[in-house]
């Protein structure tokens, strides 16, 4: 039975278009050059950083952070990055009695910018907040214990096969992969995704499964 369910950030609940187009407005270049580069890298199994270093060879993230916040262009998201159909999941599952969560690679600053949406979470994790990243499997035993200890009755939510489902389903979890977003349509792990309890390609679908499955549990 699944008690607890918990979402990945970005690309899951968040929409990180608007991200990735100011990063390719601060660094210069076209956004579809960024898009590009960055699909290429995802089809390679590479991580997202190895972007920013094939645009600008020597690319470090944090320091262009503190750049962009001296020039007044933090690193920010809102309300209208929110993909249509997360609140309202969010809040079904409330409803059903679930304890919900979000818990993704995020810098601490999304925990403040996630607190200030009102959403219908219980718990808010980031992966520097934690001091773990994904696929670490320390990450997700700071799921685990946020979500109550066992394992088999949390459901972690994401849209990325190798980040989310793969480590979350060797540590015991059930997992859902969601389809969308650049990984979610790029990166094609089959294999991967058949260890997934559910597979959808909107959160809409979520809330009745989810309930389906406790039903016939």
């Amino acid at each position: 039975m699944i008690k607890a369910v918990f979402f990945d950030v970005g690309g899951t609940i968040l929409d990180e278009s608007r991200e990735f187009a100011t990063w390719a407005d601060w660094l210069g270049v076209p956004r579809h050059t960024l898009s590009a580069v960055l699909g290429a890298v995802i089809a390679r199994g590479q991580d997202f950083q190895q972007t920013f270093e094939i645009i600008r060879p020597g690319f470090d993230l944090e320091a262009e952070r503190e750049r962009r916040a001296a020039a007044g262009d933090t690193e920010t998201f809102g309300e209208e990055d929110l993909y249509p159909d997360a609140r309202a999941c969010l809040s079904a599952l409330k409803d059903q009695g679930l304890l919900v969560g979000l818990a993704g690679n995020q810098p601490t600053f999304a925990e403040t910018i996630l607190r200030s949406l009102d959403l219908a979470v219980d718990v808010i994790g980031t992966s520097e907040g934690w001091g773990a990243t994904k696929p670490s499997p320390a990450f997700f035993d700071h799921v685990i214990r946020e979500g109550g200890g066992d394992p088999s009755a949390i459901l972690y939510v994401g849209d990325r096969p190798d980040n989310d489902v793969r480590p979350a389903h060797a540590l015991g979890l059930k997992t859902c992969l969601i389809r969308r977003g650049p990984w979610g349509h790029i990166l094609d792990l089959p294999d991967v995704a058949e260890q997934a309890l559910f597979r959808i390609d909107s959160l809409d679908e979520l809330p009745v499964l989810v309930a389906q499955h406790n039903a016939a549990s």
